[in-house]
């Protein structure tokens, strides 16, 4: 599932296609995708003007002059596909502006999703209700770590996936920040150190903003909507690599299930 770098490629990918752009032509090619779309979404969308393109967690968001946004989440395979030469069969909805531009929302496994709010009322949607803070926000600091740790018997790696703690983080940029910060994935959070937290979250955005700039990591079905691929995978340290050799120390890189995701990790420099 996309993560935060790769939601915020694809909506720096789609700013300049659309901010300041009126949807010409909205076409639903199916009734929705993992829920029902909103009644009257292509209506809606007509006629409309862009104004803003930004990312809140793992969703994308797109306000426009009416005081809607869309809430867009990519699922486990969407792809927003721009200027596309031909439809696809998972080409699901298509967006067109008036300056001819043609982005199509690509979803194979149909986990994606399409919401139509108030601009005004998106915050207390269920979707973006109670999350964190932005880790790349001037909120985020080790002292959120510290309090959402205290006391927690919770594994760290548990704790940096719970939304509500820090927004956007998923298995990928977690299990490479925790081997940055020299933190063990089963760690009970409040038997990490203040100033080792300190240096996790310094990891958390050095990670994030390496991806972002290397266009995320591309898996499986990631692409930026122009189709460049990210490469953030390339400089994996721990994640995926189990059984080769450790950055640092060069020991074995392991891996352990933890709530049914598998997590890599250096048990020689990961305590």
């Amino acid at each position: 599932m996309p993560e935060l770098p790769e939601v915020e490629t694809v909506m720096r990918g789609l700013s300049p296609v659309w901010l300041g752009q009126r949807f010409a032509r909205v076409t639903l090619n199916r009734a929705g995708l993992r829920r029902p779309f909103p009644d009257g979404l292509g209506q809606r969308l007509v006629g409309a003007t862009v104004t803003g393109c930004r990312r809140r967690a793992k969703y994308g968001l797109i306000d426009t002059d009416r005081g809607d946004t869309l809430i867009l989440h990519l699922g486990m395979s969407g792809r927003m596909r721009l200027d596309p030469t031909e439809t696809l069969k998972h080409d699901h909805v298509v967006f067109e502006t008036g300056a001819g531009r043609i982005v199509a929302f690509n979803d194979a496994r149909r986990f994606g999703s399409l919401d139509l709010v108030e601009t005004a009322q998106a915050g207390a949607h269920p979707l973006l209700a109670g999350i964190g803070p932005e880790p790349l926000g001037p909120e985020f600091a080790a002292a959120v770590l510290a309090r959402a740790f205290k006391d927690r018997a919770a594994p760290a790696k548990a704790l940096l996936l719970d939304q509500r703690i820090v927004a956007g983080l998923g298995n990928i940029y977690v299990c490479e920040a925790l081997f940055r910060a020299g933190i063990h994935p089963s760690r009970a959070g409040g038997a990490v150190a203040k100033a080792r937290l300190a240096l996790l979250a310094r990891a958390i955005v050095e990670v994030l903003e390496e991806a972002i700039a290397a266009g995320g990591s591309s898996l499986r079905d990631h692409a930026a909507p122009d189709g460049t691929l990210g490469y953030f995978q390339k400089g994996f340290q721990v994640y995926g690599r189990e059984g080769e050799a450790c950055p640092a120390c060069a020991g074995p890189v392991e891996r352990i299930v933890q709530s049914g995701r598998s997590s890599f990790f250096c048990p020689v420099c990961q305590k």
